[in-house]
């Protein structure tokens, strides 16, 4: 049976053994409160709802789909319950702040919690994806009036939120939006326009959905420096409908259960969030919290994949025993949980970097904690999310003919995985904005600084027995072959402009296997003098220096050589 089991002790062994988050809360007057068996708790019960609630609705809502009905998106069977169990448990509420309604717990938990949602339903979790960058974004750009009104409602989970940037002209090139907002005396815009790929723009969920809205008031200029944001509710404040509405939703590859709309706004009643003509500075709050998110959504598709086919493996018998056995099995089967396990490592450090950018007492950690940030948050982006769609190729392969039948359960991984390599930028602009617009336009330094912390883990011996530590000489070398690559970028840029844009995507690749070889090193450290399950995380993380890291190689080969692409 194709299933899931929240990865509970995996999950409390980074938190607690690799990352030591629990002395990182400590140091945060936010989360001074809050221990590990509280943290247990709050994990424990988040697995109690993916495994009971949502995971049963995963391939039925998925068979079923999202439709049209008088006008209104329906939603699968099942999900607007799921959604007030959501809501019951304060789910909604666990990572914002105490004063606007939130549990005030570490974006750390938020993160874990978001891991299990996706492998249980990735479907479904759409609708609750975008909710904290929209919490974020009003908090941080919206007025009083706008906050009193709708903040609490988006902490509660009693309404849910939307982002609607793309139209059918402006996909990532967000300069060609053509959207309308004008003024109105009351305060008020009148928003008119089209957008396109919607997630959550209309459903029967909530009886109230907030739509954040890039758009043009009359003066704008040109190009994405012309772009505001406006809050687009689809219930006003007098109860009545705004104008608005779905137009169709999309019949996807995967993701079946989210309500992909066409959204057309007819002169829709708005009200600006931030300053006019700023509304993409706004918007990012919003996008950048969906991109660590949508880093989730990668891991919990190979979590997902990795441990039904290792169930599969051993329960599936050819050749007088369980294919388990097998050397190209254990070859496969390894390869995922290594892989699964070192980007567990890497997601959860980037959410404790957002606890200590948002809640650190020293304002000099809390730059250097978003700094730091903004340089991993577009490489797990992009590579947790290949790895989520490769990694589920990798396992369907486990089953044979029968991976690709649907009843048996990988092929909708596959297919619900592919997604998260597009939207929120997509893999290809995540490596354009690490290298050309952070790397090379200032953010070195950061860099630097990633470099340096990472290198504090391969002076530590994680394996007592060896002459040498292969883990910190592995990762040595990668922070070497980074250095060397981004200095070759930045020479090579001066002649050629073009050619950081060339190997971009090699970089961030290279970038990600020489945090992958941190991760492996850090959670082999953390294993030494442990017990039998700490040994095997040691023995996952040598696998992956051993028979994954090697691939690093290409990737700053091709860095290096920068060759010109006939056009």
């Amino acid at each position: 049976m194709y299933t899931y089991e929240a990865p509970l002790r995996e999950m409390r062994f980074v938190i607690e053994r690799v990352l030591g988050a629990p002395a990182g809360w400590q140091a945060m007057p936010a989360f001074q409160d809050l221990d590990m068996a509280t943290a247990d708790e709050v994990l424990s019960q988040a697995a109690r709802f993916t495994q009971e609630v949502l995971q049963p609705l995963n391939a039925p809502g998925d068979r079923q789909g999202c439709r049209i009905v008088d006008g209104r998106v329906k939603t699968p069977d099942g999900y607007p319950a799921a959604w007030q169990a959501f809501v019951d448990g304060g789910w909604p509420a666990l990572a914002c702040a105490p004063e606007a309604g939130g549990q005030g717990l570490p974006q750390l938990l938020n993160a874990a919690l978001f891991e299990m949602l996706v492998a249980a339903n990735h479907g479904w979790t759409m609708y609750p994806g975008l909710l904290h960058g929209a919490y974020e974004t009003l908090k941080a750009h919206g007025s009083p009036e706008l906050q009193a009104r709708y903040l609490p409602k988006l902490v509660s989970g009693e309404w849910l939120a939307a982002m609607a940037l793309t139209e059918p002209q402006a996909g990532s090139d967000l300069g060609g939006v053509r959207t309308k907002a004008e003024p109105r005396p009351d305060g008020s815009v009148a928003v008119t326009g089209g957008k396109i790929f919607i997630s959550g723009g209309d459903h029967d969920l909530t009886p109230n959905i907030v739509h954040l809205v890039l758009c043009r008031l009359p003066d704008a200029p040109a190009g994405t420096k012309g772009l505001s944001l406006a809050l687009v509710p689809s219930v006003l404040p007098d109860g009545t409908r705004n104008a608005m509405a779905a137009d169709g939703v999309e019949h996807k590859m995967g993701i079946h259960g989210s309500a992909t709309c066409v959204m057309r706004y007819e002169a829709a009643t708005g009200w600006l969030v931030g300053a006019p003509h700023r509304g993409l500075a706004a918007m990012f709050l919003m996008m950048n919290a969906a991109r660590v998110h949508v880093a989730l959504q990668g891991l919990g598709h190979l979590d997902m994949a990795t441990q039904n086919a290792r169930r599969y493996a051993a329960e599936r018998q050819q050749f007088r025993g369980a294919i388990a056995a097998q050397p190209a099995m254990r070859r496969t089967l390894m390869n995922l949980q290594a892989m699964t396990e070192g980007l567990r490592v890497l997601t959860y450090r980037a959410a404790m970097r957002l606890d200590e950018a948002e809640h650190h007492p020293d304002p000099d950690r809390r730059a250097a904690a978003s700094a730091e940030a903004s340089v991993l948050t577009p490489v797990l982006k992009a590579f947790a999310t290949q790895q989520g769609f490769q990694g589920a190729s990798d396992a369907l392969q486990v089953w044979g003919g029968y991976g690709y039948v649907a009843e048996y359960g990988i092929e909708q991984t596959l297919r619900d995985a592919r997604i998260a390599m597009i939207y929120e930028g997509t893999n290809e602009i995540q490596a354009i904005d690490l290298l050309q617009r952070k790397l090379l336009g200032g953010a070195g330094p950061a860099f630097d600084a990633l470099l340096a912390d990472l290198l504090v883990d391969a002076d530590t011996d994680s394996d007592a027995d060896a002459a040498e530590d292969d883990f910190g000489a592995a990762l040595k070398a990668q922070a070497a072959q980074a250095r060397d690559a981004l200095a070759g970028v930045r020479e090579a840029a001066v002649a050629d402009p073009e050619a950081p844009l060339r190997v971009a995507d090699d970089f961030l690749s290279g970038c990600a296997w020489l945090l992958l070889a941190w991760a492996w090193c850090a959670t082999a450290r953390a294993a030494q003098g442990g017990d039998a399950f700490a040994a095997e995380r040691a023995s996952v993380a040598r696998h992956g220096l051993q028979w994954l890291l090697p691939q690093a190689t290409v990737h700053w080969q091709r860095v290096r050589a920068a060759a010109p692409i006939p056009a």
